[in-house]
């Protein structure tokens, strides 16, 4: 199962991410980081690696390792 990294504080919660996750394991977290802003977490496990989510950011704020 592959592992998703977010960079919380860089997040702007513009949630494209969210939007191309074929298994819809992403979400805006319910706290706000130093920006002022609900970045994305994981909603739970089943991650399969495509890194859709990655190549979507326009920040890079996430990283998928295998």
């Amino acid at each position: 199962m592959a592992k998703i990294t977010i960079d919380e504080e860089r997040c702007k919660g513009c949630e494209l991410c969210i939007s191309v996750c074929p298994k819809k394991i992403l979400g805006l977290a319910e706290r706000i980081n130093s920006q002022g802003y609900h970045f994305v977490e994981t909603k739970g496990e089943g991650c399969i690696g495509c890194a859709f989510c990655a190549r979507i950011c326009p920040d890079v704020v996430i990283e998928v390792y295998k």
